[in-house]
């Protein structure tokens, strides 16, 4: 498996700048950051705005909390932007302004979970650990284990097979969890995988048996239109784009009460938003954090 895997990597990979020779491990870890739950297509454009506004912790550390927020833009789950921000000063406080190779280390730092702290380590200084993400998790419990879909969550049992699979290769490791990665997410896809096109087509289990439908429990979607997480966008977008302090009038007028699933909906989630550190109550209404 290992051998036509990174052949097709080499062949197939997308060109990303986070992959390439030059990047920083800063660069690394701000990307893994921003992919959370994310695409790559929306986070490239800010990745390169941020990279270019702050190239290392020690500039982001410098900026305001609002300045961040609105770089941020529209890239969702916003706390993420305020956790990378404090990570950022941790790194400088901690590590000399550098992103550690130790995953210990990395998992001490703010928003950094054991995926991001493994992909960093990996990616970031070719370090010898199991990158287990979605698509790393559906690659290998089609090819090896003969089934269409992983568990809801990560199990040991995925896990332990994931770190079994790893090379001992130093040079190898990382190379063969990038594709993996890739793989997942180009080919061996949830909805529709195009298994002729598959590198290890030959020797995957789900094939070989089949590719029998996902017999597990149905997996859950939620739509988004009128969720709080749409509202909190929105009220975070008029406070983005405002040159200072905005009114709960001018809150009301962006999210209307006729746009609102619950007369309480727009109070609750500004309230959240203030909770999270995302918003702060100011004199004259509200603004981002200074």
């Amino acid at each position: 498996m290992l051998v036509p895997l990174l052949r097709w990597y080499d062949e197939h990979a997308r060109d990303l700048p986070w992959r390439a020779p030059d990047r920083t491990p800063w660069g690394v870890l701000v990307s893994e950051v921003m992919l959370q739950q994310t695409q790559v297509g929306r986070v490239l454009p800010r990745w390169l705005e941020w990279m270019d506004r702050w190239p290392t912790p020690a500039d982001l550390a410098a900026a305001s909390p609002g300045d961040v927020l609105r770089a941020w833009d529209r890239l969702g789950y916003p706390r993420r932007a305020l956790r990378l921000h404090r990570a950022a000063a941790q790194l400088v406080e901690r590590h000399g302004g550098q992103v550690p190779a130790d995953l210990d280390a990395l998992l001490a730092l703010d928003g950094i979970g054991s995926y991001t702290a493994a992909a960093v380590a990996t990616f970031a200084h070719g370090r010898r650990h199991a990158v287990v993400d979605t698509n790393v998790r559906r690659v290998l419990v089609r090819a090896v284990s003969g089934r269409a879909l992983p568990a809801p969550s990560l199990t040991a049992a995925e896990l332990r097979l994931a770190e079994s699979l790893v090379p001992d290769d130093p040079d190898r490791a990382p190379r063969w969890a990038i594709a993996v990665m890739e793989l997942g997410a180009l080919v061996c896809t949830a909805r529709a995988p195009a298994c002729p096109a598959c590198p290890v087509h030959d020797r995957c289990a789900w094939v070989r048996a089949g590719s029998p439908p996902h017999d597990g429990p149905a997996r859950r979607t939620q739509g988004f239109d009128g969720t709080d997480r749409q509202v909190r966008g929105r009220l975070l977008a008029v406070l983005r784009a405002a040159p200072g302090p905005v009114t709960d009038a001018d809150l009301a007028a962006a999210v209307p009460d006729a746009d609102l699933r619950d007369p309480a909906q727009r109070t609750r989630c500004l309230a959240s938003l203030v909770e999270d550190g995302l918003v702060d109550a100011v004199a004259l209404g509200w603004a981002l954090p200074a």
